[in-house]
């Protein structure tokens, strides 16, 4: 097979390893010299462009004896470390802080009960429930003790929290009070391996009593606290090859699969993050804090507070309520925010709705103002600085709705429409940027840099301390060794999973000499950076031929702003494509009332003329985009109810799970082909 040349070497080498890859490049007549000098420029310390000088994680100080709250709390005792918001007469408050010496205290006092039941080092303790302070707190005690921490997907049912359990073999979960229903649930099942349960809040006497048919002991919080109270348990010697956690994916198809991640690759993975945010001038500080509300159970959360924690800041949690988040958002006024692309989309879309009504002044001043700092940071002028009048007049408010202090915005766990993110780049007074990163890669494997607009609709470069080459994919024609490299995305280096627990076979599939395929196909760009353009297994024949790259077919019609998210589906027994099509519920309702159509949203979806228009813009994207013909869909069913988790149509990280989605919409299918015909 066909292998790229290793462009994306992170490794920081001396002149000489540079000047033996410019032979080589030149021997397999790959190396266009303008990407070459591109990369020489990038061996410069705080360079704007490409690849950042590697950064050992000895360099941290940090030993793989102590975990990052151990450090922290010798070095910030009296710093804010979790905070919540304080509930009085039904009504949200202010948030009220734990120091880090005070969750400290508490962590110590957690892992003793733990030790006490048993549990030593490399057992399993599985975490189930919303992000809380408890959940840091459970997850600091494991690490301390060397126990794996085996998270539990908030948004999975019962079914695969069971697998979980029983694959994982756990021996005690935490869980918050609202979903200790769903683990007992799982008895008797689970109950091979599950011998006690503790709640985040308080047990009824039901529970107790259901839990000891099976022989289960279940403690409330404060009762697991007190449990031994007075027995000190000695913290094991723990090495770099240590699994920290089993992090199970959620999958788009069949079990979730339990990735071994090691003390090394989580350490590895902060210093190349902290390396890089220190080259970009965004370096993390005591004062930062962080809004805690994407999953902890997903790896993208788990690593950044991590480093949150390693620097001694502050995290906020969020109350588990997406309607309140904006609102959570506004007291706790974080430094930093994490983000899914869906959680920009609504952003983008509350914005552009609220501009729109306006009036007409209002708007045309929000516009111009748009345009011009636009027009001066795309000729590379700061964000501060593009447009400083524009700032305090018209997008601090923008700002203001964020907290107000938001100063970098990071989007992951799935492509960020470039409309979106360039727009957000613009109007948030804020850096933002898209990284890029797998569970197997414990996240972050390139991320985009601040102040770079070439690299808006990438993932930027790839991040301190990792290697990642392309390689070619003959059957969807991309050529790692073409002028343009494509091809599947590899990586190699100490933040790679250990394996697949209890899955060799698979491990053997994704890890070939050291590199880890990641199925996704990715596209260098000038400036050094990553573009994602396909997804390996989304590929498909149609019956003349023809081979679709489904992927990137959505990615390209989802530039359409009058869609939220769009399914396309094809076979070997057909000619032609389908789709099933989330409307935007504003865009829908400002084209029929344009229009003369009335009714609700539901209805419009269902009208004929509401289909031609989707159909219709659909179309235009595809003609701006040069698609070829079989690559244009031919018909559309608009569903006004988002693909979702509750329906298993979609993952917790917004992945769509195909073979769910044509399980769900067979019928819709079946009758578009029919009537297209």
């Amino acid at each position: 097979m066909e292998l790229a040349v290793p462009l994306a070497s992170r490794e920081a080498r001396v002149g000489g390893r540079l000047l033996a890859c410019f032979f080589c490049f030149f021997w397999l007549r790959v190396v266009d010299v303008f990407v070459l000098l591109v990369l020489l420029q990038s061996k410069i310390r705080n360079a704007p462009f490409g690849y950042l000088p590697l950064f050992p994680f000895t360099e941290t100080g940090i030993s793989y004896t102590s975990s990052f709250s151990r450090m922290a709390v010798e070095k910030y005792p009296n710093n804010r470390m979790l905070g919540h918001r304080e509930i009085v007469d039904g009504k949200a408050g202010a948030y009220v802080w734990k120091t880090y010496k005070e969750v400290f205290d508490i962590a110590n006092k957690i892992g003793n009960s733990i030790r006490s039941c048993g549990l030593a080092k490399g057992s399993r303790c599985g975490i189930y429930g919303a992000n809380c302070p408890e959940w840091i707190i459970t997850m600091e005690a494991c690490n301390a003790h060397g126990i794996y921490c085996v998270p539990l997907y908030d948004t999975l049912g019962a079914g695969a929290v069971e697998f979980i359990l029983c694959h994982a073999e756990v021996e005690i979960a935490f869980a918050e009070e609202k979903k200790i229903e769903l683990l007992l649930k799982t008895l008797p099942k689970s109950n091979e391996f599950l011998k006690t349960i503790v709640s985040f809040g308080k047990v009824t006497q039901e529970q107790k009593e259901e839990a000891s048919k099976f022989g289960l002991s279940i403690y409330s919080w404060d009762e697991f606290l007190s449990l031994e109270a007075d027995q000190e348990f000695d913290l094991p010697v723990k090495e770099k090859t240590d699994i920290c956690t089993i992090m199970y994916t959620s999958g788009t198809t069949g079990d979730p699969k339990g990735v071994l991640i090691s003390n090394a690759s989580i350490i590895c993975l902060i210093a190349g993050v902290d390396r890089l945010l220190n080259c970009v001038n965004e370096e993390l500080a005591e004062s930062d804090v962080y809004m805690s509300y994407l999953p902890l159970a997903h790896i993208f959360d788990r690593v950044v507070e991590e480093l949150f924690i390693f620097h001694g800041a502050s995290i906020g949690f969020w109350r588990g309520d997406v309607k309140l988040l904006v609102e959570d958002i506004g007291v706790l006024k974080p430094t930093i925010l994490c983000a899914v692309p869906r959680v920009l989309d609504r952003i983008f879309s509350g914005l552009q709705a609220k501009i729109s009504s306006g009036g007409f002044i209002k708007s045309t001043l929000f516009n111009l103002a748009y345009k011009f700092k636009q027009f001066r940071m795309m000729r590379g002028a700061k964000h501060d600085e593009a447009a400083a009048i524009c700032d305090k007049v018209v997008f601090s408010k923008v700002k203001e709705g964020l907290g107000g202090n938001v100063r970098v915005i990071l989007s992951g766990a799935a492509p960020l429409a470039t409309h979106v993110e360039e727009y957000l780049r613009v109007v948030t007074c804020a850096h933002v940027i898209q990284g890029y990163g797998l569970t197997e890669t414990c996240a972050g494997s390139f991320v985009s840099l601040p102040n770079q607009m070439s690299m808006v609709g990438t993932v930027g470069p790839p991040v301190p301390n990792i290697d990642v080459r392309l390689e070619s994919v003959p059957e969807m024609n991309y050529d790692a060794l073409a002028r343009t490299a494509r091809g599947e995305i590899c990586i190699k280096g100490e933040t790679l999973f250990s394996g697949y627990y209890k899955r060799e076979d698979l491990t053997k599939e994704v890890l070939v000499d050291g590199w880890f395929h990641t199925g996704d196909i990715g596209e260098w760009q000038p400036d050094g950076s990553m573009k994602i353009i396909d997804r390996k297994k989304n590929i498909f024949k149609l019956s003349q031929g023809e081979y679709v790259a489904v992927e990137n077919l959505e990615n390209i019609y989802g530039l359409v702003s009058a869609i939220d998210s769009i399914w396309i589906y094809g076979n070997s027994f057909e000619s032609f494509l389908v789709a099933v099509v989330n409307p935007n519920k504003e865009a829908l309702e400002s084209w029929a009332a344009a229009n003369g159509i009335s009714g609700d949203f539901e209805s419009l979806c269902q009208n004929p003329k509401a289909k031609e228009y989707i159909l219709g813009e659909l179309s235009r994207i595809g003609k701006e985009k040069k698609l070829k013909g079989f690559e244009f869909i031919k018909d559309v069913h608009l569903e006004p109810v988002p693909f979702d988790m509750d329906r298993d149509l979609i993952t917790p990280t917004y992945k769509k799970k195909r073979p769910q989605l044509l399980k769900y919409y067979q019928g819709v299918i079946d009758n578009m082909y029919k009537s297209a015909k």
